[in-house]
């Protein structure tokens, strides 16, 4: 296996300089969860049984996308099983964003208000959807209902809320793309916290955890903040690195360009001021976490209960600061954000054209 932290590929990377975040690679080690080699091999064998993607797909990108090292990198210390449940969950959520972008810029309307209508009824009712002709379809229940077997229905109950209001994001973005609205920044950010399904992840922590934490804890603003924090930055990296992409995909939904529009900044401009975000979550998160680490410490009150919220704030910290360094390597490793070896710059290699679900 390639050498850490640096690269979970075979060859060095190598970090643009309008990309590189010293901070991070200096102060942000990077992890990796023991099982990640198996995990990469499992999520890869899931994508073809579950017809994800197809085998030549698969077989010429799947590794090279990298996503199972991104969730390898994020979600340290958790149950294999649970560990591969959120890899194939968040490989199909990756698989779900191609399929999207596909439908907008072949303008498939009727196909995506399709898919939408059923992948809300696979996520209600996992265990009716298992063999939907739809492949995303069955994929979507497949995964959930793994996830929904870690802890109690309460918690299933929150992600799928959590998750019909991505959805539902999801659809806002198809409208505006395909209308070619750019939405202003601050209604662009309310957006992308859901698009990027920040609590959706933060969820996930838990089964990682091996414990449900009470509202009084996840709501808590000690908690809260970190964890909104490690998926800003998340985001607006991403926007950062995904840019080019998306310019040349005629995207509207980018912190740059809604920066660009509604604000009057240059590109110039603009990049730079995703970046001072960017740098700003970082430094937040710092100060953050050291407060989320004196609520688990005073949640720790010497009793049973205590000890095992406490013991469980503190993993899930632990792993909000794993994101950045997962984040970061992973916008440069995969082949996702590669555009200047594509043939296309508007068409990633990896997707397939052709409308699905009705064959």
């Amino acid at each position: 296996m390639p050498a850490f932290p640096h690269s979970t590929t075979s060859t060095a990377i190598a970090v643009p300089p309008s990309l590189a975040l010293p901070v991070i690679e200096a102060a942000f080690p990077r992890e990796l969860h023991p099982y990640w080699p198996r995990l990469q091999e499992k999520t890869r064998t899931w994508l073809l049984e579950k017809r994800l993607m197809p085998a030549d797909k698969v077989e010429e990108y799947a590794d090279g996308l990298c996503y199972t090292d991104l969730m390898a990198g994020y979600y340290l210390g958790a149950p294999d099983e649970v560990l591969q449940a959120i890899a194939d969950y968040s490989a199909w959520f990756f698989v779900w964003d191609d399929r999207h972008d596909r439908d907008i810029v072949h303008r498939r309307p009727v196909e995506w208000r399709r898919l939408r209508f059923r992948l809300h009824a696979a996520l209600d009712a996992p265990e009716k959807h298992l063999h939907h002709k739809d492949s995303l379809v069955a994929g979507l229940a497949d995964s959930v209902a793994r996830l929904y077997s870690f802890l109690p229905g309460t918690w299933n109950a929150r992600f799928a809320r959590h998750f019909h209001e991505v959805i539902e994001a999801y659809d806002r973005e198809f409208h505006n793309r395909i209308e070619g609205i750019i939405p202003t920044v601050d209604e662009y950010l309310a957006l992308r916290r859901l698009t990027f399904a920040h609590w959706i992840w933060t969820d996930l922590l838990e089964p990682s955890a091996g414990v449900e934490l009470p509202d009084s804890v996840r709501k808590h603003p000690a908690f809260r903040r970190p964890a909104l924090l490690s998926q800003e930055f998340a985001a607006w990296y991403n926007d950062l690195c995904s840019l080019p992409k998306e310019i040349a995909g005629a995207e509207v939904h980018n912190l740059g360009i809604s920066l660009v529009t509604h604000e009057g900044l240059t590109l110039e401009e603009a990049v730079a001021e995703v970046r001072r975000r960017v740098e700003e979550c970082i430094s937040e998160f710092v100060v953050a976490e050291r407060e989320a680490l004196r609520f688990a410490d005073e949640l720790d009150d010497g009793t049973v209960h205590g000890k095992e919220l406490g013991t469980a704030v503190r993993a899930c910290v632990a792993n909000m600061r794993n994101w950045f360094s997962s984040v970061y390597w992973f916008h440069h490793e995969s082949g996702r954000y590669m555009v200047d070896s594509w043939d296309d710059r508007s068409t990633p290699p990896y997707v397939t054209n052709e409308a699905a679900g009705e064959k």
